[in-house]
């Protein structure tokens, strides 16, 4: 048996299992699907030669994660293209909110609102490294950089507060903001919400929401390259039912939602624990719709051709509405829907002449709704004779995520609610949180700090506690993909 057993091959889970590797630990990832990568894998959804991104499609933490930056995806073979428009949010009318990944062409864009966003997002895209640093740390340890942890909270406290509409005059920035927010799957106006909106903001015009040439597969695919030349192994199709499973293995961490924690490991957990767990909170879903186009999306819009990513929900009040509908269990009319168009920037997604583009809407938790006409009702909205370009179309409701994810607990791709509690104190309120009561098990999934998103830096903190605490090591993580020896207490 491996010294160090990581169960699930998602971001996370790989980086932890990079880590171990990179120590001189035996390591064996096992995963319940045939294909690895967890939301980061690709595959033909809807006709043959169209690759859709299974879940995460733009990456802006591709470039910007310490994890990633230490890992160096470029030098491990994946090309990561850049959009001009990092992300588009179409209004009414035939405008749009540009994020360029220029600031100053996203300035010149929004007319009079312009100076107002360059003053809100100007002093952290100077400093976006501590943003990052700040962002995805463990929330455990005071913020390394105080200047930016300061200038951060205080644009969190106003657009998470009544001031947040006092900055902006017109209807286009503010709306570009929100669409930001509205990833989080709850009120825009939540700080956990706001804080993905300023990260995420940022990082739109400090080096762009890059996507992966070919899909997102190209990054697991990578990590699980390196793992496997360091002599790890990563067996796909194997579901872990119970620890008989990794019996002998000195660490094992879990890539997965507290659910499966509980499932495999319950009866081993003390109760206090395991009722505590069992309290975690899911939110609100996705019901993913993937097309297959015979041409580009034909955005009324100028500019939003050139995005990788578009928010299309309309205003900021009905991107607030459509949210509020989905916190109380119902359907929005019109839906907030997230929409990814790779073809863009990479040319190998679709055959010559057609697109490949995906969308996520968000809908009630555990939903088994098919919601396509709607998300096909948004996108004509703004962008007259969509309907037309369907050649193909594949929908996966909320309630089917799991299916090909367990993480997704009842369609929710955030692995827990995004509410302030659990942004800070994810999955329990320990200060150690990837711990668990049972020796020498860890979690290290996006329900573990710093939450969802594809940067690798759970698995890094959670491998972090394990090296310490289970083999002596202490060596800094980020050291030691940096080529670093290994040191021992």
């Amino acid at each position: 048996m491996s010294e160090v057993v990581v169960v699930g091959s998602g971001p996370n889970g790989l980086a932890a299992a990079v880590i171990a590797a990179r120590a001189g630990l035996s390591v064996r990832v096992l995963e319940a699907q045939e294909q690895a990568g967890g939301g980061s894998r690709t595959a033909d959804l809807t006709l043959p030669g169209f690759h859709h991104d299974v879940c995460a499609g733009a990456h802006p933490m591709a470039l910007a994660s310490p994890f990633f930056r230490a890992f160096d995806l470029p030098g491990h073979g994946v090309e990561l293209l850049t959009p001009l428009v990092s992300y588009a949010h179409p209004l009414d009318g035939g405008v749009a909110g540009l994020a360029w990944r220029d600031l100053e062409a996203t300035v010149a864009d929004l007319g009079r609102d312009g100076p107002a966003w360059r003053s809100l997002f100007e002093p952290l895209v100077d400093h976006w490294t501590d943003v990052v640093d700040l962002a995805m740390s463990d929330l455990r340890r005071p913020p390394k950089h105080l200047a930016t942890a300061v200038r951060f909270g205080l644009r969190l406290l106003e657009q998470g507060s009544p001031l947040w509409n006092r900055r902006f005059r017109g209807e286009v920035a503010p709306a570009l903001l929100t669409g930001v927010a509205t990833h989080a799957i709850t009120s825009p106006r939540a700080l956990p919400a706001v804080g993905a909106a300023l990260l995420l903001g940022t990082l739109a015009h400090a080096g762009g929401w890059v996507i992966p040439r070919g899909g997102s597969q190209a990054i697991p695919d990578a990590m699980i390259a390196e793992i496997r030349a360091l002599g790890g192994e990563v067996v796909t199709g194997h579901r872990v039912d119970s620890p008989a499973d990794f019996a002998g293995a000195r660490a094992v961490l879990f890539d997965t939602a507290p659910a499966e924690l509980l499932r495999v490991c319950g009866d081993r957990l003390p109760e206090r624990y395991r009722a505590a767990l069992a309290r975690f909170r899911y939110g609100g879903a996705a019901c993913k719709v993937d097309f297959a186009l015979s041409g580009p999306v034909p955005w009324t819009a100028p500019g939003c051709d050139l995005a990788g990513t578009l928010h299309v929900v309309g205003t900021r009040a009905e991107a607030m509405r459509a949210e509020q509908r989905v916190a109380e269990g119902r359907y929005a009319e019109r839906p907030y829907v997230l929409a990814i168009q790779p073809g863009t920037v990479d040319t190998t997604r679709a055959p010559e002449g057609a697109q490949t583009f995906y969308t996520y809407a968000h809908v009630p938790h555990g939903s088994d709704r098919d919601i396509s006409e709607d998300v096909i009702a948004q996108i004509e909205r703004f962008a007259p004779g969509f309907r037309d370009l369907i050649l193909g179309m594949h929908v996966t409701p909320a309630a089917g995520m799991p299916t090909h994810n367990a993480n997704y607990v009842g369609g929710d791709i955030s692995a827990g609610a995004m509410t302030l509690r659990q942004t800070a104190f994810r999955p329990l309120p320990r200060w150690n949180p990837y711990a668990t009561p049972m020796p020498g098990v860890y979690l290290c999934s996006s329900s573990t700090p710093p939450g969802p998103g594809v940067h690798g830096m759970s698995g890094l903190h959670a491998a972090g506690h394990v090296l310490r605490e289970r083999f002596g090591i202490t060596t800094d993580p980020l050291d030691l993909l940096r080529g670093a020896p290994v040191a021992y207490h």
